[in-house]
């Protein structure tokens, strides 16, 4: 299991099944629109149908700072209905908040919230007498850990009084709860040890939803830490039942390179693994699945004026304006994820009435870019508190500009890796011939250099006048076929 279900910055996976067909949802955080949901019908491969918060009044705007927005989500299917609860961490004081659809791909409603559950990673199930229960991760002082109330999903009212079902086996940040009813028994999932290089999945199960819970033998059911295998970080985790009777398990994991601490740069993504239930506990099989090695490519040519549901934007959805085939005027930020380890993105921009950067960027202070003002292009790179300007280059109205990400060469007595990857930044000819601007160490865009939950995200910023977006191009770059230097 070294290949990721989902790609890129998709963390806090939640998932569910309908007849044979299987939905998925992700936490976006400060990205606009809100949770991505996905659909299937193997479990390997996955389409993006849309989002469950597109509208203010299920996200309200924000200024886009890092890290904020929305929290994990749980997505189930119930009485006909798709249920979502999730967190704006912006309105922490409102509850979890809980919007549903008929149809995942949308529209969804708007939210409902559940007064008094501050905190974070809220899950959904229904008991036998089809009474809903939300668990959670409680902030609250009164009530520290892992909680469950009884509530009405279609209003959020609150049932009955809070109570605290397990805390964990001891680890740190015990969070992303899930409740399962298998064999009479209900099965408490967590993640602990924090979502850095000590997380680990555990289970707990009680013959009572209350409890007690009775923690596994075996606990952590799934852990890499302190382990050399290629996928870090593996937790949060949520179980389905398959099809066919069997299970399977999707957890969010990252891929970290170069050199010791080592540096994850395109987020949390999703990973699958199948479960077997031995001795009354879930046992995770995580080769059960082989997922090949996708080519994520893609070209947006904006031949229509909507946009494909790639397209995001931090803090309010993306603002644009179809002016005819290849002539997408844009307002701030327009973003896609970065889905691979190495990859090649281009942007064909008319800035004769502008200025815009092409950017690949974690956040606001840690991003590398070309900015085209109509006559000159400009490598900057931005490290935190310092930002350089690295060159500038005369160019067109019209410019192709290039951003790649590359294996970087061996180096040092032990032939390392040092960083996880080189950008590159370019400007392209008529003839796609590529002039340089500078190659830039790709650490500096990671997780463990910027912080926070999110990973590096690509397109472009419109900085004034009037800029349109003839064409966006991204490629998966098959790098290891390359000799390296």
């Amino acid at each position: 299991m070294t290949v990721p279900i989902v790609p890129g910055f998709h963390p806090d996976p939640s998932i569910c099944r309908v007849g044979s067909t299987y939905y998925l949802a992700n936490s976006s955080f400060e990205y606009v629109p809100g949770v991505p949901i996905r659909r299937s019908t193997d479990l390997v491969s996955w389409e993006l149908v849309g989002h469950a918060l597109t509208r203010p009044s299920q996200l309200p705007p924000s200024g886009g700072a890092a890290n904020t927005g929305i929290y994990a989500p749980t997505l189930r299917h119930h009485d006909g209905r798709f249920h979502l609860v999730t967190t704006n961490i912006l309105e922490a004081g409102r509850g979890q908040l809980i919007v549903t659809a008929e149809d995942p791909a949308g529209p969804w409603s708007d939210p409902v919230h559940v007064p008094g559950t501050d905190g974070i990673d809220p899950d959904l199930c229904w008991d036998e007498a089809g009474v809903c229960h939300l668990t959670w991760a409680s902030f609250r002082p009164e009530l520290p850990g892992i909680a469950s109330v009884p509530i009405d999903p279609a209003t959020g009212a609150v049932l009955g009084e809070p109570r605290l079902l397990w805390n964990g086996t001891g680890l740190a940040a015990p969070e992303g709860p899930h409740l399962y009813r298998v064999d009479g028994w209900w099965y408490l999932l967590l993640a602990e040890g924090g979502t850095e290089r000590g997380h680990a999945v555990t289970v707990a199960r009680a013959r009572a939803l209350a409890g007690p819970y009775e923690p596994a033998p075996t606990n952590p059911i799934l852990t890499h830490r302190s382990t050399t295998h290629p996928v870090q970080n593996t937790g949060h985790a949520d179980l389905v039942e398959c099809a066919d009777g069997s299970w399977a398990m999707v957890h969010l994991g990252v891929r970290p390179r170069g050199k010791t601490p080592q540096f994850h740069v395109n987020g949390r993504e999703t990973f699958l693994a199948g479960v077997d239930w031995v001795d009354g506990w879930p046992v995770v099989a995580e080769d059960r699945y082989p997922v090949p090695p996708a080519d994520n490519s893609f070209t947006d040519g904006f031949a229509s004026a909507g946009l494909h549901p790639r397209w995001v934007a931090p803090g309010a959805a993306p603002r644009t304006h179809w002016a005819g085939p290849g002539e997408l005027v844009l307002s701030g930020f327009l973003l896609t994820r970065a889905l691979d380890e190495y990859w090649t993105a281009v942007a064909r921009l008319d800035v004769s009435a502008g200025e815009a950067a092409f950017v690949v960027r974690i956040d606001d202070r840690h991003w590398y870019g070309l900015t085209a003002d109509g006559a000159t292009v400009t490598a900057t790179v931005a490290i935190g508190p310092a930002r350089a300007v690295v060159t500038t280059v005369a160019a067109g109205s019209v410019v192709s500009l290039r951003i790649r990400a590359l294996r970087p060469p061996v180096s040092g007595p032990f032939q390392e890796i040092t960083e996880p990857d080189l950008i590159e930044l370019s400007v392209l000819d008529d003839d796609g011939r590529a002039e340089v601007l500078g190659s830039f160490d790709g650490r500096y865009l990671s997780t463990e250099v910027a912080a926070g939950f999110t990973g590096r995200m690509i397109g472009v910023e419109a900085r004034g006048g009037t800029v349109s977006l003839r064409e966006f191009r991204y490629s998966t770059d098959r790098e290891e076929d390359r000799p390296r230097s």
